[in-house]
Order: structure tokens, then C-alpha cells, then sequence
């Protein structure tokens, strides 16, 4: 009798077994997706992204994550080593590493791809304003200046709007603070100036200007801005509306680049359409995750971008009806 009643005691024990043996060996498609530390913008909409990939795709064997990097340096070479399927890039960086110039000169990275741009990095020029003469970021010439951390995503794009307005970092006296520390140094007289990218508003700017601090934003002309172009094509135009930061009673008249969703050609054409399609039909999913998101929408699905499209990407905004420029339609389109 013990023996029976043992053996009755097992069968939900084995059946219970069986079911989890069954949902394990169900086969899923894994996409790590790059990002950056956790304190930035960068990890919490990859984190959303694969959540909402997950939550919605799932029935269809597909499980995504954000997972956190050194930045979009790291990413490209994750996504090269295939230990990424995606990764969020800064433009200027999937620019370089695509074309083979900046820290990629001679290493072009071809099979690069994009999918979508997703917020813009807002470019602030800070400098004294007793320094100040023309108010544009040609000020900055003589000046003490940070150019952010060394080896940063800061730095690089410092540098390129620099050299884009023909200055070197001979033409200033340089340092590599960080944000906070860049205010500080402005607060305390150690420094004139200092770059700041992000998305708006930036939280050491708005201490800045709630302050005190005798600085301003400067602004960046249209001829500077096709200056800065013709050396590295990812810059765009962004007015900073007035009243973003306190006391600043006027617009600012800057550039930004995207931040932009990358991933390698191989990756299977269906299945980035798939990714795009459910990502654009889900975007007040995304707004909810963090307020930079909101800068997505098709109509600036392609703004700042320079890497082509991924075939998968491409064909659906074909189908939106989205006019591709030439330099963002994939090498592998043929008869186009």
C-alpha cells in the first residue's frame, strides 16, 4: 500500500518534469543588444527595446536584451566579434568605423548596417561669457577648453566639430573633464569652457544656468555646420527652444548627431524587418521608457544617418513609403 501510494505521489512530480523538459527545449532566437553603462541613456532603452521585442515576438521563439558595454566603441567590435546581434552607436562613431577613418582609419568595417536612428546627442559649446565675442563655437580658439574624457564619445565629437571650423587641439589649451567637473571648473575660474553632448536638457548645463555661472551655450552657424559636414556627414540642425534651461530667454541655434541602432549584414533579413516593423508599430511603448525616445517616429527614422540600411530595415520603409536617400540604400540592392 505505501508502495502504491508512492508511486500515485510521483506521477504529477514526473508529468511536472516533463512540461519543463518540454518549455526548455523550445528553441528561441537570442539578440543581445549593445549598449552602454547603466547610469546613461543608452542601457535603459536597450533594455526597453528587448523587453518590448520580447514581450511582443515571444509566441515567435524571439528573447532580446539590452546588455551593458564600455559605449560605441565596445559595441562595434561586439557586434564584429558576434557577441552582440545589435547595438546602439553615436552616428560619428558608425560613421568612422563603416568608412574606415577617425580611430578606424584603415579598418573600414563594410558589413556595418543600420536599422534606425533613436534620439539625437545635442551638441553644447559652453564658454565664459567675458570670453565670448562672436557667440558661435569659433570662440573657443585660445581658450581653455575640455574636450571631454579621454578616448569618449565627448572627445571624438569635440574633435571632429573642431576640425570641421579648422581648429586642432593646438588652437586651445585642452583638458578631458567630465560634465560635472567641466561646470565645476567654469564655477571656480579653472576653466573657461567645455563640451557637453547630450540629449536636452542636460542636467550640468541647467546647474549652470541655475547657478549662476557666468556662461552661455553657444550657438553653430549654417556655414559651420556645412563646414563640419563636409568632414564627417552626420551633423544635423537643432534648435534648443528657450526656457529649456533656466534663465535662458533665448533659442539656441546648435547641431546634434543620432544615436543610432546598428547591426551586422548577415543578420537575417526577415528578422530585421520583423524587429523594425514590431519596434515602429509599438513606439508609445518606447515613449514610456525613457522621455529621449520620443524623438522617434518615421518621419526621423533616417535623420543623421550615414551607414546604409540593413536589407531588412530598408524594405520596410520602402513599404511606408519613405523616400531612401542614395548613400542609405544597401550595397546589396540590386537594379535599384
Amino acid at each position: 500500500m505505501v508502495v502504491l501510494m508512492r508511486r500515485f505521489w510521483l506521477i504529477p512530480v514526473l508529468l511536472a518534469a516533463l512540461i519543463l523538459t518540454s518549455c526548455s527545449n523550445k528553441e528561441y532566437q537570442y539578440f543581445s543588444i549593445a549598449t552602454a553603462s547603466t547610469g546613461g541613456t543608452y542601457y535603459p532603452i536597450g533594455v526597453g527595446m528587448g523587453n518590448l521585442w520580447t514581450e511582443k515576438l515571444i509566441d515567435q521563439g524571439i528573447r532580446a536584451t539590452g546588455q551593458s558595454s564600455a559605449g560605441s566603441v565596445e559595441n562595434i567590435d561586439l557586434l564584429q566579434k558576434e557577441e552582440a546581434q545589435l547595438a546602439i552607436l553615436q552616428a560619428l562613431i558608425g560613421d568612422q568605423a563603416y568608412n574606415g577613418t577617425g580611430i578606424y582609419d584603415s579598418r573600414p568595417y563594410e558589413d556595418l548596417r543600420s536599422m534606425t536612428m533613436l534620439w539625437p546627442n545635442v551638441e553644447h559649446f559652453v564658454l565664459l561669457n567675458s570670453r565670448i565675442k562672436t557667440g558661435t563655437i569659433a570662440d573657443i580658439e585660445g581658450r581653455s577648453f575640455s574636450v571631454g574624457p579621454k578616448a569618449s564619445g565627448t572627445e571624438q565629437s569635440t574633435l571632429a566639430l573642431m576640425e570641421g571650423i579648422g581648429l586642432t587641439t593646438a588652437d586651445i589649451s585642452p583638458e578631458h573633464l567630465g560634465y560635472d567637473d567641466t561646470i565645476s571648473a567654469i564655477r571656480d575660474g579653472r576653466l573657461e569652457g567645455g563640451s557637453l553632448p547630450a540629449g536636452t536638457p542636460v542636467t550640468a548645463i541647467t546647474d549652470m544656468y541655475a547657478s549662476g555661472v557666468r556662461a552661455d551655450v553657444l550657438d553653430v552657424t549654417d556655414e559651420q555646420l556645412e563646414a563640419i559636414n563636409r568632414q564627417n556627414n552626420v551633423f544635423f540642425r537643432f534648435e534648443i527652444p528657450k526656457r529649456t534651461y533656466p534663465r535662458k530667454t533665448e533659442d539656441i541655434q546648435t547641431i546634434a548627431q543620432s544615436n543610432f541602432l546598428a547591426v551586422d549584414k548577415k543578420l537575417d533579413e526577415d528578422m530585421v524587418y520583423l524587429l523594425t516593423k514590431t519596434l515602429y508599430e509599438n513606439l508609445d511603448t518606447m515613449y514610456e521608457v525613457h522621455k529621449s525616445a520620443r524623438a522617434m517616429s518615421l518621419e526621423n527614422a533616417l535623420e543623421g544617418i550615414s551607414v546604409p540600411l540593413h536589407m531588412g530595415a530598408y524594405r520596410y520603409y520602402k513599404e511606408q513609403g519613405l523616400e531612401i536617400p542614395a548613400e542609405l540604400i544597401p550595397p546589396e540592392v540590386k537594379d535599384e
